[in-house]
């Protein structure tokens, strides 16, 4: 899942903004308690890995998310009335339960080290990659570990080596295109049964049938 501000304007500015936020989840999941597998929150938008439990959890979660901290954002920087404080609903892709699911989990947790922002990315405080190297009593009751496949015993390398560029540029596209991850087999597939099979096409003009 990801989202951003309107106008790629700054969804959070201090740490008080985070953590501000954080909470938002936390009141969030208590009443729709949907399995969250990583987060990241960046300056300007946030990425959520997750995995649901029926049809309805996920689009329930995120509207309830995004409208509190519209809300509370705007009360707090007293601009209620002044517009949109997202750029619209938020995207999402399907993500096969192997390899490619601990690929996209990469993904998200390298954010802050991929933009600079820190030298490792379990350093960075808004992310789940942090919250996982806290003791069992300070994490967030939300976040879940994979069971199968696990996550690398060696967590910080495992984040902090390079993901390479064609995987990284292969799950940008589906963020982009809303299109599946997974093995070829399985990508045409779940594009059939999830109705997704235009998402896989290339943009341009099409072929001439000639």
């Amino acid at each position: 899942m990801l989202n951003r501000a309107v106008g790629r304007m700054p969804l959070f500015e201090r740490p008080s903004d985070y953590d501000a936020f954080v909470s938002v989840i936390s009141d969030t999941w208590r009443i729709v308690p949907l399995p969250i597998f990583a987060m990241t929150l960046m300056p300007n938008h946030w990425h959520f890995v997750v995995r649901p439990e029926d049809d309805t959890q996920v689009q329930e979660f995120f509207r309830r998310l995004t409208v509190t901290h519209t809300m509370r954002w705007h009360a707090h920087h007293e601009t209620s009335g002044t517009g949109h404080l997202y750029q619209g609903r938020f995207k999402s892709f399907p993500v096969a339960t192997d390899e490619y699911f601990l690929s996209v989990i990469r993904y998200v947790e390298r954010n802050a080290l991929r933009a600079c922002l820190v030298s490792s990315a379990v350093n960075w405080r808004w992310s789940s990659a942090w919250y996982r190297q806290q003791p069992t009593a300070d994490r967030p009751v939300w976040l879940c570990d994979p069971i199968e496949p696990q996550l690398p015993c060696d967590l910080q390398d495992w984040l902090d080596a390079p993901q390479s560029e064609a995987e990284a540029a292969s799950i940008g596209e589906c963020i982009r295109k809303g299109s599946p991850f997974g093995s070829e087999s399985w990508v045409s597939e779940c594009a059939v049964r999830l109705g997704l099979v235009t998402t896989m096409r290339r943009r341009g003009r099409p072929r001439n049938s000639d």
